[in-house]
C-alpha cells in the first residue's frame, strides 16, 4: 500500500482513536486532531503524531493544518470524523445549542476541507473522507439537530464529490449505523437536560433510557469496524462514494426508502428497545 500523509479529526476516543491507530499500522504517516492531547497520547507508540484542534476555532484549524504542511509537504487525505450529537426536541434545544451543532459537525468540517483542497489541487489530487452517519438518512426520535448536521454532510459531500473529480480530487462519505461509542450515552445525557421540565419530558426521559440500553448493550457494531473501513476508503485505489457499516446500517436505509412517512414515523416513536430488536430480526 501506497504511504499516505493523512490528516484525521475526532482521534481522542472511539472511532477516530481506532482508525488513526490503524491508518499508522498500515503505514501511513497520520496526525490525530481533537481538543484532548492527552487521551491521544497512547497513539505516538504506533507512530502517530497528536496534536490539539478545535474545530470551531478558525486560528486552531489553520495552525493544525499549518502544521501537517510544514512537517510533511502535503496533506493526502483528510478524514472528517469529529461530531457529537446533542439529542432534544426542536422546540426546546437552545439556538446556541443548534449552532454549535452545525460549527462542529458541519461547518468544521467544510472549513477544514477549504483548508486543504489548494494543496491537493496543487498535488494533483487527493483523497476527502467524511464520517457521516445513517443519521443522515434517516431521523430518530428527538434527534432533530444532529440529523440536521448529517444530512448536511452527505449535501455537502455530494456537491464537493461532482466539483472536485476534475481536479483528481475523491470524496467518500462513510455511513455508520449503531456503533458501541460514548456517543449515545452523551447524547441520552443531552436529551434529559433539555426536555427536564417540558411538555416532552415524558417520551423524551424514556428514549434517553432507551439510547442508554441500546450503547450499554452488545447489539452494537464495534468502532474497530468502521476504522477498517475508513482505512479501507484511505487506501483503495478507487474509493467507493459511500460505504454504509454497522449495527442496521443497510437496513436502516432501505426501511426509511421503502416505508411511507408515517409508517417510518411510528416506528421511531415506538421507543429504541422494541425498535432496536426488530431491526436486529430485519437485518
Amino acid at each position: 500500500m501506497q504511504q499516505k500523509v493523512v490528516l484525521i479529526t475526532g482521534a481522542s476516543s472511539g472511532i477516530g482513536f481506532e482508525a488513526a491507530q490503524m491508518l499508522a499500522q498500515r503505514g501511513h504517516r497520520v496526525y490525530a486532531a481533537a481538543r484532548s492531547l492527552e487521551r491521544m497520547e497512547p497513539l505516538r507508540a504506533h507512530g502517530v503524531q497528536p496534536m490539539r484542534m478545535d474545530l470551531t476555532d478558525e486560528a486552531s484549524l489553520r495552525e493544525g493544518v499549518q502544521r501537517v504542511l510544514d512537517a510533511e509537504g502535503h496533506i493526502d487525505t483528510l478524514v472528517n470524523n469529529a461530531g457529537y450529537g446533542y439529542f432534544g426536541a426542536v422546540e426546546h434545544v437552545s439556538m446556541t445549542e443548534a449552532r454549535r451543532q452545525l460549527e462542529v459537525n458541519l461547518f468544521g468540517l467544510a472549513r477544514l476541507c477549504q483548508l486543504v483542497l489548494p494543496h491537493m489541487r496543487e498535488m494533483g489530487g487527493g483523497r476527502i473522507v467524511n464520517v457521516s452517519s445513517v443519521a443522515g438518512k434517516a431521523v430518530l426520535y428527538f434527534g432533530g439537530w444532529y440529523h440536521v448536521s448529517k444530512f448536511a454532510v452527505e449535501a455537502l459531500s455530494d456537491a464537493m464529490r461532482v466539483e472536485l473529480r476534475p481536479f483528481g480530487i475523491d470524496v467518500v462519505l462513510i455511513e455508520p449505523g449503531g456503533i458501541r461509542t460514548s456517543w449515545g450515552i452523551i447524547a441520552a445525557e443531552h436529551l434529559a437536560q433539555s426536555a427536564a421540565g417540558t411538555a416532552y419530558e415524558g417520551p423524551a426521559l424514556r428514549e434517553a433510557d432507551n439510547l442508554r440500553w441500546a450503547y450499554s448493550s452488545q447489539l452494537l457494531s464495534n468502532p474497530t469496524a468502521v476504522a477498517r473501513t475508513i482505512a479501507r476508503a484511505v487506501g483503495a485505489r478507487r474509493p467507493r462514494t459511500r460505504y454504509l457499516v454497522g449495527f442496521a446500517a443497510g437496513t436502516i436505509v432501505r426501511l426509511h426508502a421503502l416505508l411511507p412517512d408515517r409508517w417510518w414515523d411510528a416506528l421511531m416513536r415506538q421507543g429504541g428497545r422494541r425498535s432496536l430488536r426488530g431491526l436486529m430480526r430485519r437485518g
